[in-house]
């Protein structure tokens, strides 16, 4: 890092600062202005703030390091544009229709109370104990390799950069609500983008060109049955990522996350109204196509530049067992290939991507707290309070995940290693139950309730399973542990929800038919002609062309990557 780098981060400091600033003077008195900015922002703001919240250390680091170690693979859960169409087209009129703040609170509009409060639990733990930890943990990772510090006034350098990292970003979380997180996403994206653009083309133009990183991926073989790095579907006897249950894993888990989890979906809830809600995930949509670019290429492109100098020691450092760093890609790249000033921008796209995924992350986490649990016990408390409530746990949200650094830095591979595993068995109870939920009139609230309850019983048994199982030796085979161990994590995930949805039906048909009035406007077939002629009033062509445009994209990189 150069004297120009420091200035560029400089400047793209005071202008947070400055957005920052202009956002606190912000009137924010209720919980609709801190947690959802007034439900005033428009489509660029919430498209911007889907793509950044969404973009963090696990493109920085993990997205990337997985194009370096395994090539295209992970580009299922990247390539899903066209699911945020379906948060757009299908999921905004009941959730605009509902006026909810919150997806727990939606479930009990359509459920019950019980349904409410299971998701709740559920959403915050995996907040404090997966999201958070992982982003925090990546952040001090990245700038120790970014910035090539091991120790600053005796300190180990990751302490600094990650706490710091953590504190600046709780604070104008705290202080500017969800206002601060949509605006200065419109500052963060296309500093983001630009950075990583700039990343991509001095990696192919050092490599040698497009076609030279493909001859030599697509020379790796990943399994016994022809792949290569390059394949993104691959023979469905693959260890780890079989293309029937890559299709549809990562489909489950695009499902929950993008139209149900709400980490995302608070952004749309925060739009002016239908038209700019749905614009706003067309826009996220298009941005949504780009991170297998920015980051999963740029992993293989290290990986090849790797292959190309192993006679001179590589390009990617070395970890101790003699194996090149594979989650090192990105900073690698950053730090090798970036003359002055341009370090110094694509350091502030890293710095933005964590800043956001953190401070979404943290407006979120207080945002369920304060709507799903304490107001609920307390339904009388000021809406003023509300905001001061959200603010202190949000500062309780930044302990906890400071507190989680240290098991992080011990166990980080590991939960690297099953990060992934912990969304596939969280994603597919809450899928059903908020699939059948919209789509049947007949799922009854006990059905959605167990459907909830089966999956969050049978994903914390695949988790057990998988620690025990992965601890201790010589075990005798058995169901239990073909099931929950053996079975491919991503055909579990499938077979799981298919079991959720079986749960949903059943338990459905022998409780009582919800009332007509219960599920009005929250189920296909159910809205009044006045919320039916708000809704088509709420888009044009322009956005079918848009949508089929994304689809387009979408099939195409399929068939290139085939």
């Amino acid at each position: 890092m150069q004297t120009l780098d420091f200035i560029v981060i400089g400047v793209f400091a005071l202008a947070l600062i400055g957005i920052i600033v202009w956002v606190i003077k912000q009137k924010q008195n209720n919980p609709a202005d801190y947690f959802l900015g007034g439900r005033d922002a428009t489509w660029i703001a919430i498209g911007a703030s889907i793509f950044a919240s969404n973009i963090g250390s696990e493109h920085l680091i993990g997205l990337a390091g997985a194009g370096a170690s395994s090539g295209m693979a992970m580009a299922h859960w990247e390539i899903q544009g066209w699911m945020i169409l379906i948060l757009g087209w299908v999921f905004v009129p009941f959730y605009s229709r509902s006026m909810v703040y919150t997806m727990p609170e939606f479930l009990e509009r359509r459920y019950n109370p019980q349904s409410r409060t299971i998701l709740s639990i559920i959403s915050l733990v995996s907040y404090v104990l997966t999201k958070v930890a992982v982003t925090v943990y990546a952040g001090g990772l990245v700038f120790q390799q970014v910035f090539g510090i091991e120790e600053l006034w005796g300190i180990d350098f990751f302490w600094i950069a990650a706490i710091g990292l953590v504190l600046f970003t709780a604070l104008y979380t705290i202080v500017g609500g969800m206002k601060s997180v949509l605006y200065t996403s419109v500052l963060q994206t296309p500093i983001l983008l630009l950075g990583s653009v700039i990343i991509l083309v001095l990696g192919l133009k050092e490599l040698g060109g497009w076609e030279e990183m493909i001859r030599i991926c697509g020379g790796v073989s990943v399994n016994e049955y022809g792949n290569t790095m390059t394949n993104l579907i691959r023979n469905n006897n693959d260890p780890d990522f079989p293309w029937l249950g890559a299709l549809v894993g990562s489909s489950i888990i695009g499902f929950w996350y993008w139209c149900t989890d709400q980490y995302i979906v608070q952004r749309v809830l925060s739009g002016k109204n239908q038209k700019e809600s749905r614009r706003g995930t067309i826009f996220g949509a298009y941005l949504k196509l780009l991170p297998v670019f920015l980051f999963l290429i740029p992993g293989m492109i290290a990986f090849a530049l790797h292959q190309k100098t192993l006679a001179d020691g590589g390009f990617l450092p070395m970890l101790s067992n003699g194996v090149a760093n594979a989650d090192a890609a990105f900073p690698t790249l950053v730090a090798k290939l970036l003359p002055a000033g341009m370090k110094g921008l694509v350091v502030c796209g890293i710095l933005a991507a964590l800043m956001s995924s953190l401070a979404s992350l943290f407006n979120s986490s207080a945002m369920l707290f304060t709507i799903d649990f304490y107001k609920r016990f307390k339904p009388n408390t000021p809406e003023k309070k509300l905001v001061t409530i959200g603010q202190v746990a949000t500062v309780a949200i930044v302990v906890l995940g400071i507190s989680w650094i240290p098991i992080m830095r011990s166990v980080g591979d590991v939960l690297y290693t099953y990060l992934q595993d912990v969304q596939s068995v969280l994603a597919p109870g809450i899928a059903a139950a908020f699939l059948l939920g919209i789509c049947w009139k007949r799922t009854s609230a006990q059905g959605g309730m167990w459907g909830l309850l089966s999956g969050m019983i049978i994903g914390l048994t695949r988790l057990g399973a998988k620690v025990y199982y992965s601890n201790v030796t010589d075990v005798s085979g058995s169901l239990f542990k073909y099931l929950f161990y053996d079975l491919n994590w991503l055909f579990f995930c499938g077979w799981m929800f298919l079991f959720c949805l079986l749960v949903v039906i059943i338990v459905s048909y022998a409780t009582r038919v919800p009332s007509a009035e219960k599920i009005q406007g929250l189920v296909f077939g159910t809205s009044t002609p006045e919320q039916k002629a708000i809704t088509r009033a709420s888009w044009n062509k322009w956005d079918i062309i848009h949508s089929c445009i994304i689809i387009g994209i979408t099939v195409a990189f399929y068939i290139y990557f085939w």
